[in-house]
């Protein structure tokens, strides 16, 4: 079987159903929810944040502020850090802004801990700052915590859609490969690396499906931080270190401001030289083994879809 192909089967299966864990016997799922709650008890939660990112940043540039928001989970709070702007919505803010030559006005509404329902709530937080684009980073604790896989998929999607319909670009960070995190004993981490790259490739066909864009972020951590767990995890081997989340945001800062129209396609690197266009499981299924790779809406002839569903193009911007 093809990667592709495989990569399309893993996706479909977490759109429709199933948590990775349907295929086992009771007394495997029993052991690896056993060692799922050892495990979160070894990382354990700080009720210690850092401080607020909210603000604005270049604000001696020029123009209207760029409203940007963050949403998610523990990555997208920043949460291991000491300082603000250590955190990726101030790295957003701070970059973003020195790409669009405007100030940029952050609001982050992600909290530790959450999963893909918890977006609805942090959404109806964020929509009376009207913001012109959201970052979103998700997915770890729905695996972690066995939720269904397609349950946070379509709420994942719904979040997406409520976004757009009220003008706001996503961009969406996908599921990182937890089978790099070496608190999470075998076999566990070997079904948490299976589980959260089947959520990832699905995450993608639903994110692109209701008009956002995604963003590959588990091929990315898997190379990144287990060749070099010491600089990019923090202190709970869990959660990223500064250098981790900076890595995140580096990957998915480019597509945030192609949202907004402020990004030189003509700067993009010579991975998918000329925006491969292919149907969206397809291109779902390369954007997991490739990292930075974004997946987005594109055409086809004038069409947005082929004989095997929506026209998605894969580009990778640096």
């Amino acid at each position: 079987m093809t990667r592709a192909r495989a990569g399309r089967k893993l996706a479909t299966a977490a759109l429709f159903g199933g948590t990775g864990l349907g295929v086992l016997g009771g007394g495997t799922v029993g052991l690896l929810k056993l060692q799922a709650g050892h495990a979160r008890n070894k990382i354990g939660v700080s009720d210690d944040r850092p401080p607020s990112p909210d603000g604005v940043y270049g604000s001696g540039l020029p123009g209207e502020p760029v409203r940007f928001v963050m949403l998610g989970d523990s990555t997208g709070v920043g949460y291991g850090m000491l300082r603000a702007e250590d955190t990726p919505p101030a790295l957003f803010g701070e970059g973003l802004s020195q790409i669009v030559g405007r100030p940029v006005e952050v609001s982050s509404q992600a909290v530790v801990g959450a999963v893909s329902t918890d977006l609805a709530a942090q959404i109806e937080r964020a929509l009376p700052s009207a913001p012109d684009v959201a970052a979103i980073v998700i997915g770890a604790n729905d695996v972690t915590h066995a939720h269904l896989v397609s349950g946070a998929v379509a709420a994942l999607g719904e979040a997406v859609r409520t976004l757009r319909a009220h003008g706001c670009e996503v961009v969406v960070g996908t599921c990182p490969d937890l089978g790099t995190v070496r608190p999470l004993p075998q076999p566990l981490r070997m079904l948490a690396r299976i589980v959260s790259r089947r959520l990832a490739a699905a995450q993608m066909i639903s994110v692109v499906e209701a008009g956002g864009r995604a963003v590959s972020l588990s091929n990315l951590l898997q190379r990144d931080f287990w060749t070099a767990p010491s600089e990019l995890f923090g202190a709970d081997n869990f959660h990223p270190s500064a250098a981790g989340y900076a890595s995140m945001v580096a990957a998915m800062l480019p597509s945030v401001a192609v949202a907004i129209g402020a990004w030189d396609d003509d700067e993009e690197s010579a991975v998918f030289p000329d925006g491969v266009v292919l149907p969206v499981s397809f291109a779902a299924a390369e954007a997991v083994a490739t990292a930075g790779t974004e997946v987005s809406r594109s055409e086809v002839a004038g069409a947005d879809r082929g004989p095997r569903g929506r026209w998605a193009a894969l580009r990778v911007r640096r």
